[in-house]
């Protein structure tokens, strides 16, 4: 039996009628259309589909989407604002801090949260808080160079 679930996913708000068994990262890709955040292990072990809920970063596969229900969902499609980039999604272009792309969405929005946190102060320290989010092409120095950029820290 579906439920109702309220949610305002990247500023506008939403009402879905979700299956209990569904989680967030296939209701965002296949429900409400936001292909952005990817599945990578559906296990909650690469961060590649990490998006904002209540400005916190979470695993949205590990998540089921009815225990949302009246929650700000930020994806990578709602960083931007009035077409301008995010500082985040500027700052990894300026650092060529992606290869294949994969994982970007997820370390980007995971960065908007470990900077919302306001808990990494050093180089070291983002690699730390950033560490659940995995780039297989290894570009973690450019990503933790973008990261000090957005940060004010170039």
């Amino acid at each position: 039996m579906k439920r109702v679930v309220s949610v305002t996913i990247n500023g506008e708000r939403q009402e879905l009628a979700l299956e209990p068994y569904r989680s967030l990262l296939d209701v965002l890709r296949n429900e409400v259309g936001l292909t952005g955040t990817k599945k990578g292990c559906d296990q909650g072990q690469c961060g590649a589909c990490t998006v904002l809920v209540d400005g916190r970063r979470i695993n949205s596969c590990l998540t089921l989407a009815v225990m949302k229900d009246g929650a700000s969902i930020v994806t990578i499609e709602g960083l931007a604002t009035d077409g301008a980039l995010h500082p985040l999604q500027q700052a990894f272009i300026d650092h060529d801090a992606f290869q294949c792309g994969y994982c970007t969405p997820g370390q980007i929005c995971s960065a908007a949260g470990l900077i919302a946190e306001g808990k990494a102060k050093t180089g070291a320290e983002i690699r730390e808080l950033m560490s659940g989010n995995i780039c297989r092409c290894g570009a973690y120095t450019n990503i933790v160079a973008a990261i000090q950029q957005a940060m004010g820290r170039s």
